[in-house]
């Protein structure tokens, strides 16, 4: 596989993000600006230009008309995809982490990070189908609390958008109602991470999520009863996650801390996309090439390629040849 390199930040990429027809490929890092380009040959198609701040996160909405990008700049911005114009602002009080749209695109779910007075928080902001109509009130605003000083890295919907699906750095998956806040449940403690969760992704369907942690693994999760089905090891801590929407393919990216990176040489550094098997939990190949710890991983909705964003300010878009569709274990 021969990767397509893009560059087009100056900043450590932050995340990935391909929209549901898999053409576009939004990316963030911690430049300010968030870009996107074409899925197919790495050309960039436009800039998002705007945020003050690290961009930590994007979603698309389904027809790929809406953006929404969170910032420490302390804003989540919602942009027109096809002109690049900001279409709102909402303002906080604290560095926005993460952002999600809801099914339908009707809401959107943000979370905020713990700064000065301010505990880490999670608001659910109603999505104006017509932007001339967009309010910045919450719906509903979680403050999370005795945990407070703790950073939520994720928020996710979970089904039918019944719940709210958070993890970060006190290693606790919980899941919220997200109509009246209350906490539902928690992810047992021996089953758990023992470190910072960074990243959490669903599988296509929502049925399970993956979460990757700084402890050096990944877990497998059944959405609705938060039991461990599956826990994927590996000898460096864990930054990003992806799952393969074609097959039983999960993918583990990191490396170690960015502050240790010259103390070794790129290859002891283990930046590589590691592959491992969705149900043996064995490791199937890897993809190296990052010049410092990956920060983000997407696949495409097709499954036929992937991308991942590294330390190193540069997109490795990588379109799979026909050996990988006939791995076997």
């Amino acid at each position: 596989m021969r990767p397509i390199l893009m560059k087009g930040h100056e900043r450590p990429l932050t995340f990935l993000k391909y929209n549901r027809d898999g053409d576009l490929l939004f990316s963030c890092a911690k430049d300010h600006t968030p870009n996107v380009w074409f899925a197919d040959n790495g050309e960039r198609l436009g800039t998002y230009r705007g945020h003050n701040g690290a961009v930590w996160c994007c979603d698309v909405s389904r027809d790929s008309s809406r953006l929404i990008t969170g910032s420490a700049d302390q804003t989540a911005k919602l942009w027109d995809v096809q002109s690049g114009h900001q279409v709102f602002t909402f303002n906080f009080d604290s560095p926005t982490r993460s952002v999600e749209f809801s099914v339908g695109d009707r809401l959107a779910v943000i979370t905020t990070d713990p700064f000065m007075e301010q505990t880490s928080a999670i608001h659910v902001k109603r999505i104006a189908a017509d932007p001339a109509d967009q309010t910045a009130e919450s719906i509903l605003t979680l403050k999370i609390t005795p945990q407070g000083r703790m950073k939520i890295n994720r928020a996710v919907w979970g089904p039918l958008n019944r719940t709210i699906i958070s993890a970060g750095e006190d290693a606790i998956i919980r899941i919220w109602d997200s109509e009246t806040g209350k906490l539902l449940q928690e992810n047992q403690k021996e089953d758990g991470h023992t470190k910072t969760i960074t990243s959490l992704v669903k599988s296509p369907d929502g049925s399970h999520f993956l979460t990757g942690s700084l402890d050096k693994s990944a877990k497998l999760w059944d959405t609705r009863t938060l039991t461990l089905i599956k826990t994927y090891r590996t000898e460096s801590p864990v930054n990003a996650v992806a799952m393969s929407p074609l097959l039983n393919h999960v993918v583990l990216g990191g490396g170690q801390d960015a502050i240790n990176v010259t103390t070794t040489d790129h290859r002891a550094g283990k930046f590589e996309a590691k592959f491992y098997d969705k149900i043996l939990q064995e490791e199937i190949g890897g993809v190296k090439g990052h010049f410092g710890p990956i920060n983000a991983l997407a696949f495409n909705p097709d499954g036929k390629s992937f991308s991942s964003g590294g330390e190193d300010g540069y997109i490795r878009l990588h379109h799979f040849d026909h050996d990988y569709f006939n791995i076997k274990i």
